[in-house]
């Protein structure tokens, strides 16, 4: 397996819902498969609320997961750009150009949780961490073959 670092980018407008679920279980996927010193994990907003959704962190505490002190905060277009993947929630301002960039960006297009009940949300997070899962899938198998985004869009 490559021990080439991998960044992987969680984020939306406000970083208080889904960017942060995504988060959460990217970092348990993270510690389960043993990658903590081979993948980093960024998340943050393009235009970040002052706290996680009560909502957001009611159901992710039904996991086990306490985001209650977390903070969304703000992510740049920098800090996306040395990312190889991005994961958008459906509700990007993200200003990369997928087509001269080595990133390789998802929209996940996922409804946002603010304002919604508690078996919406419980949807919305089941369904995050189904493709996180996916994600690291994704990722364990690209480093084990020794392929990076980059070498992929070098050799296109």
């Amino acid at each position: 397996m490559s021990d080439t670092p991998v960044s992987v980018a969680f984020m939306c407008v406000q970083n208080a819902g889904r960017s942060q679920m995504s988060t959460a279980f990217a970092e348990h996927e993270r510690e389960r498969r043993d990658l903590a010193d081979i993948v980093e994990i960024l998340t943050g907003g393009t235009h970040p609320a002052d706290h996680v959704h009560d909502v957001v962190v009611e159901v992710m505490r039904e996991e086990g997961f306490d985001l209650s002190e977390r903070t969304p905060r703000k992510i740049s277009t920098e800090e996306l750009e040395s990312c190889d993947y991005v994961a958008t929630m459906g509700c990007s301002t993200l200003e990369l150009d997928a087509d001269d960039s080595d990133v390789d960006i998802r929209d996940w297009a996922l409804d946002d949780p603010d304002g919604e009940g508690l078996d919406r949300v419980r949807e919305i997070r089941d369904e995050i961490e189904r493709r996180v899962t996916a994600l690291f899938d994704e990722v364990e198998r690209e480093m084990a073959s020794g392929t990076t985004r980059t070498s992929d869009i070098d050799n296109a």
